[in-house]
């Protein structure tokens, strides 16, 4: 069985500039700081960065954010980093949103091959202006068509992990993170209890078989 434990360097270095980046984290719980602080480390830049919901200015994606290597952001709200508008508004930083559960939808197709999301959520508003979904009509009803999301690699925190890379997510640290794992070429987890042995985790509980994880960093 290949060792997929690894250390931070070695399991960022697969990360190169300009990548798109899904990364674990709602408000910060569940985001995968010591791969990220590894990031601004190493310097990687012009990143698309994908996630759900920000947390503050200071977590790990908040720093990365402001460390000014971050081209694009894919969300759905931005939690309390209130000042990334002003920043898109000043060309610094280009801001996506997303509604939630389009978000998940659209990460959820990306994984499972999909060829994209139908809602009418957003018809008529930012979102159809900005040209985020684009309006279709089928029989007589109205639609916003988005395409899937995919990336080069996912960063998540697993709560639990054995070293065949099984990954198990505990409460809100799971939020979108077992989906992302599908949508990537990459998936980089760190873990933040000792990994397990292969067969040591209860099948049941698995979120994320290994066969689509790449690399585990201990915590």
């Amino acid at each position: 069985m290949k060792n997929k434990i690894v250390l931070p360097g070695e399991a960022v270095s697969r990360i190169k500039d300009g990548d798109t980046l899904m990364v674990g984290g709602l408000y910060s719980l569940g985001e995968p700081q010591i791969l990220i602080d590894e990031i601004i480390r190493q310097g990687i830049k012009d990143l698309t960065v994908i996630n759900v919901v920000l947390g503050k200015p200071d977590s790990a994606l908040g720093r990365l954010i402001y460390s000014g290597n971050v081209k694009k952001l894919i969300v759905s709200f931005c939690g309390y980093m209130t000042d990334l508008p002003e920043l898109e508004k000043e060309g610094k930083l280009e801001i996506e949103l997303n509604p939630e559960g389009t978000f998940a939808e659209r990460v959820r197709a990306g994984g499972f091959g999909l060829g994209g999301v139908l809602t009418p959520t957003g018809l008529g508003t930012y979102i159809e202006e900005k040209g985020i979904g684009q309006r279709v009509t089928i029989n007589g009803e109205d639609f916003l068509y988005h395409t899937p999301l995919n990336a080069n690699v996912t960063l998540v925190q697993a709560y639990a992990a054995d070293e065949a890379g099984n990954l198990v997510f505990h409460g809100t640290q799971k939020n979108v993170c077992d989906m992302m794992c599908f949508a990537s070429r990459t998936v980089i987890a760190s873990v933040a209890t000792p990994i397990k042995r292969a067969g040591e985790l209860d099948p049941d509980n698995i979120h994320v078989p290994g066969a689509f994880v790449d690399m585990l960093v201990q915590e």
